[in-house]
């Protein structure tokens, strides 16, 4: 089973940035697919973005032109760069690996 970490959560102000970090256990991190997902309190976990072993990316529409999301897969680690945070950004951001390895989370809060 694999395990995964995350960091790099904390405070910023609205249009900010933070850069988040997920280093994944094992030797066979190449293969994964890797995903972020949030949860804000009250409300759902969400989708934010997803990388294929191959580098292939897709965002959900909130965050598109603002989030990054890569890789590195000397390092077994997965990154969501967030720039021009938001209020609404704020939430426990948790990484994936599909269907069920989860990560701890992290939490962004924006905030002025």
């Amino acid at each position: 089973q694999v395990q995964l970490v995350e960091s790099g959560g904390g405070l910023v102000q609205p249009g900010g940035s933070l850069r988040l970090s997920c280093a994944a256990s094992g030797n066979r991190f190449t293969l994964f697919v890797m995903k972020w997902y949030r949860q804000a309190p009250g409300k759902q976990r969400e989708f934010v973005a997803s990388i294929t072993s191959g580098g292939g990316t897709n965002y959900a529409d909130s965050v598109k032109g603002r989030f990054t999301i890569s890789r590195d897969n000397a390092k077994n680690t997965v990154y969501l760069q967030m720039n021009s945070l938001k209020p609404e950004d704020a939430a426990v951001y948790y990484c994936n690996v599909p269907p069920a390895a989860w990560g701890q989370g992290t939490q962004v809060t924006v905030s002025s």
